[in-house]
């Protein structure tokens, strides 16, 4: 994992490499790292998201994204979840409306991150 700055805001990047996340201990592992750094965003690859992240009946997206909040920490999910969206209403319209706030992102990579917090 590394660190960097956009505008204003430290985010930890976590590596694409490694164990899915899965449970809302390892959503606690993450808040444990970002506290480490100072961070106040995780950005986190859709290759390091468990499939039943992206399943909202499992309620995984809902325990790490509540986990998050209660820490005041940011979530952004970096990558292609087209295939993901495409699969489920429930799920792009979850995308969309969390695309509107300012809590849980969904970003095409990091330099669309980067746009989204950088003062223009």
């Amino acid at each position: 994992m590394r660190t960097t700055e956009y505008g204003d805001v430290r985010v930890l990047l976590v590596d694409a490499e490694g164990p899915a996340i899965s449970s809302e201990q390892d959503a606690l592992d993450l808040v444990g790292d970002a506290f480490g750094c100072e961070a106040q965003l995780i950005a986190v690859p859709v290759a390091r998201l468990s499939p039943e992240f992206f399943r909202l009946r499992s309620g995984l997206l809902g325990e790490v994204t509540q986990k998050l909040v209660n820490y005041r920490l940011r979530l952004a999910v970096v990558g292609d979840v087209a295939g993901h969206v495409a699969g489920s209403d429930a799920f792009r319209d979850f995308v969309r409306e969390a695309n509107r706030g300012t809590q849980t992102w969904f970003v095409a990579d990091e330099s669309a991150l980067a746009g989204r917090l950088s003062p223009a």
